[in-house]
């Protein structure tokens, strides 16, 4: 997979913010076909036009007001700099539970298993991340967690939880995005997460796909109000 992470070119600007990748890509069939390209041909298909529908379609992201002046003055795009520290954000957090949780001693079996592979996935995720965050800026600090560990059952329900959440956290941000490159990365790690949480739910009695059959994406303050809890602040 590509390792650039470069803007988009400045032509592509509009109104003084640079085009989103998404949008390009849904308005280019010739971009669209490179970029499908770069993600690993006809299989990365099925998988963009997934996301693209979890994403709630190609264009920039939308506010949820209604009035005149909502729609004239739309709330400012986070930079790939900042989707990338926030992402990095909440992959730190799921590769230090899952860390603190195999040397818990509280699962076993199965489940045990599950959770090392899933804790491995998120490591290397971390260390992308940080070299992507590296390429554009400065990679945000690794957090310092507190994770009520109490029981083997209690542990799958609150790894099910981050996992829905990182899970539903990239689409959201995926219309924000400006770089087809970091794009591509946001598609790979989102579909893996999406997996990991089909695992995990169906580990604690529930449907592998909780929102049914589109993944509702939720917004950075809504994730980082779930995730705070967890976060260790000075």
């Amino acid at each position: 997979m590509a390792q650039a992470h470069s803007p988009l070119p400045a032509q592509e600007e509009s109104q003084g913010e640079p085009r989103s990748a998404l949008a390009e890509l849904h308005a280019d069939p010739a971009s669209r076909k490179r970029f499908l390209s770069m993600m690993g041909g006809a299989g990365a298909a099925s998988a963009f036009s997934l996301f693209l529908t979890a994403c709630g379609g190609g264009g920039q992201q939308q506010g949820t007001g209604s009035t005149v002046a909502q729609r004239q003055r739309p709330a400012p795009r986070p930079t790939d700099m900042e989707i990338v520290n926030y992402a990095l954000t909440l992959e730190y957090l799921e590769a230090d539970f899952y860390e603190k949780v195999q040397a818990s001693g509280l699962v076993s079996g199965a489940p045990l298993e599950a959770i090392r592979v899933i804790g491995e996935h998120e490591r290397e995720h971390v260390q992308r991340l940080k070299s992507v965050a590296k390429d554009l800026g400065k990679p945000v600090k690794k957090p310092q967690t507190r994770f009520p560990l109490q029981s083997q059952d209690q542990i799958l329900k609150l790894a099910s939880t981050f996992e829905n959440l990182g899970a539903a956290a990239y689409p959201a941000q995926a219309p924000n995005i400006r770089s087809k490159e970091l794009l591509s990365e946001a598609i790979s790690i989102a579909t893996v997460e999406a997996r990991h949480a089909a695992k995990l739910n169906e580990l604690t009695g529930k449907t592998p796909t909780p929102d049914g059959a589109f993944q509702t994406p939720l917004s950075m303050p809504t994730v980082l109000a779930k995730a705070s809890p967890y976060i260790v602040t000075a």
